[in-house]
């Protein structure tokens, strides 16, 4: 009797990725998960954290812009290309799914339009794309958790006692203090994830992910009224006028693709766009992280920390827990750092000699990989050092970004290659340090999962798992945000039921990749003690050096910038 072979064509499905520097297309089978190609488009005008692209104006220290037409442009350019990479026929694409950093926010008109457009517009900071690391909003964080405390809100636990300056409420009151006139332009405050699907569907809805973990959205409320008119009087309808929208679940379709981003991207208009979704969420199921106790770090130039679990628990410094926020019928937590392949990459580019960087080239390796094997087989301690890692602030447990980066230990004989494995190893005592709190607290990590493009360091990976004293499993994918994205892009065509069944067919693991060694560990332990007191020392308020010498700064940079204004206005009128 001969075998039936099936002749039912394959399906295809499209993840989006929109990092902080570039925006990445990959074409996935819907059967297996398989990649079969991508396409990466840089953002234009990349973040705009010093000037003002259009009229070259000075931005304030701690500001991070974007500009919206550049997520557009990954549209245009990354997918078809990708698509044609892949070779396959348009028409068997079923769907798009999409991910973004966040707290990413947009301001924009009710149709859609952002603020930057506007010509009358185009030279105000305030009207462009705030992105995640946008941490000029401090100030108005800061009150905003002291008001919270003080009036015992309930939803603050939920965010581990502290809200963040890099979420909406913080970005907004900011916008509002500071810009009036574009604050009451502004018809909605999008996050950056919805605005990109709103492009695709001509359909504005609000991702249940960032609506919790970045918009205080708790028990189907935000914050008061009265809570936020006590912040400003005029800040009291933010969250009604401004922010509430229809929320849409994840994995569900938020619309169809629209005739106008069909062209864009070259794909069959009406087919399903995925509710948006965050970076780091979206890889859980990616990585079949679809339990309780699997912590996923997506380490990239930040590093976030996902996991779901069975139980609500109100966890010391975390940036929040919400229910379905990653899967639904969990609990899923967030918690992060702030700095990661960021601190790499500034060491790296301030920092290096230019005779390691002719090394580096000579044996045909990257500065990083050049740096890695000079230090690797070190032991551990060896070069007498200690690092904190708050070089962009710290995310969790502290929930600081007025926190800076410190280096302790240095001698006349200390190698570049040593401070740049103080630096990894400090990475590693932060995750240590939230793994630890998350246990502290009630919610075993039971498996700890690594994602994003670090993983490909390997000494890197060996070292956090004799710091963590776990197994580390690897995303078996390079492209764990897109190929999550794409996930929710089946689910969200009917390919499977819901996203645990998308994770078993298409999620990828190597599992235990990485196994800690016993006398490394010990030898880490010692260290890290020592990370911990510093950590408390310098975080929790014994001394606020840091915070005073930001001030410092600024006051600095502010009093330049008034005196160069001076200047200049002074010659205008003398011309």
């Amino acid at each position: 009797m001969s075998e039936t072979v099936s002749t039912t064509p394959e399906q295809y499905v499209i993840g989006i990725d929109y990092g902080t520097l570039s925006g990445r297309a990959v074409v996935v089978r819907v059967s297996d998960g398989e990649e079969l190609a991508e396409a990466v488009l840089d953002y234009p005008h990349a973040v705009m954290d010093s000037v003002l692209a259009e009229t070259g104006e000075t931005l304030p220290p701690e500001w991070a812009l974007q500009v919206p037409s550049d997520y557009v442009d990954v549209l245009k350019t990354a997918v078809p290309q990708a698509v044609a990479r892949a070779g396959i026929d348009p028409a068997q694409v079923i769907g798009i799914g999409t991910d973004f950093t966040a707290c990413t926010m947009v301001p924009t008109l009710a149709d859609g339009t952002p603020l930057n457009e506007l010509p009358e517009f185009a030279g105000r900071p305030h009207a462009y794309v705030k992105l995640w690391k946008h941490h000029a909003a401090q100030p108005h964080a800061d009150r905003i958790n002291e008001l919270a405390a003080a009036r015992n809100e309930s939803w603050l636990p939920r965010y581990g006692g502290l809200i963040s300056s890099e979420w909406e409420f913080a970005k907004g009151l900011q916008l509002l203090e500071e810009d009036r006139e574009i604050y009451d332009r502004m018809e909605h405050w999008v996050e950056a994830a919805d605005w990109i699907v709103w492009q695709l569907t001509g359909n504005y809805v609000r991702n249940a992910c960032t609506a919790g973990y970045k918009g205080i959205l708790q028990d189907g409320e935000y914050p008061s009224r009265e809570f936020l008119g006590a912040l400003n009087p005029d800040f009291a309808d933010f969250a009604e006028t401004k922010v509430a929208h229809e929320i849409g679940q994840l994995g569900d379709a938020a619309g169809t693709l629209s005739a106008q981003a069909a062209a864009w991207t070259g794909l069959r208009e009406g087919i399903a766009v995925a509710v948006g979704n965050v970076d780091a969420h979206v890889t859980a199921p990616a990585a079949r992280a679809v339990h309780p106790g699997q912590m996923v770090a997506i380490m990239g130039t930040s590093t976030c920390h996902v996991m779901n679990s069975d139980r609500l628990v109100e966890v010391p410094g975390m940036c929040g827990v919400v229910d379905g926020g990653i899967v639904s019928g969990l609990y899923g937590y967030e918690a992060g750092q702030s700095g990661v392949g960021d601190i790499f990459a500034w060491y790296v580019k301030n920092q290096v000699p230019a005779s390691y960087v002719t090394d580096a080239a000579a044996a045909g390796l990257s500065v990083h990989q050049h740096l890695t094997e000079l230090v690797k087989d070190q032991p551990v301690g060896a070069h007498g050092l200690l690092a904190l890692d708050w070089n962009n602030g710290n995310r969790s447990v502290l929930v600081d970004t007025e926190l800076s980066g410190l280096l302790l230990g240095q001698t006349l004989a200390t190698r570049p290659e040593e401070i740049y494995r103080a630096l990894l190893e400090s990475t590693a005592f932060g995750t240590r340090m939230i793994v630890e709190t998350f246990n502290d607290s009630g919610v075993p990590v039971t498996e700890f999962i690594a994602a994003g493009g670090l993983i490909k360091n390997a000494f890197l990976m060996q070292s956090y798992s004799d710091i963590l004293r776990l197994p580390i499993s690897v995303i078996g994918s390079e492209q764990g945000p897109a190929l999550g994205s794409a996930m929710h892009a089946a689910v969200a065509a009917g390919a499977y039921r819901d996203i645990r069944e998308a994770s078993d067919a298409m999620g990828r693991l190597q599992a235990d990749a990485y196994q800690p060694d016993e006398a490394r560990a010990d030898a880490y332990d010692a260290l890290y003690a020592e990370y911990a007191t510093l950590h408390d020392y310098f975080g929790r308020g014994a001394n606020d050096v840091m915070k005073r010498l930001k001030d410092r700064r600024r006051e600095a940079l502010e009093t330049a910038q008034a005196e160069t204004a001076q200047t200049t206005t002074a010659e205008e009128a003398g011309a």
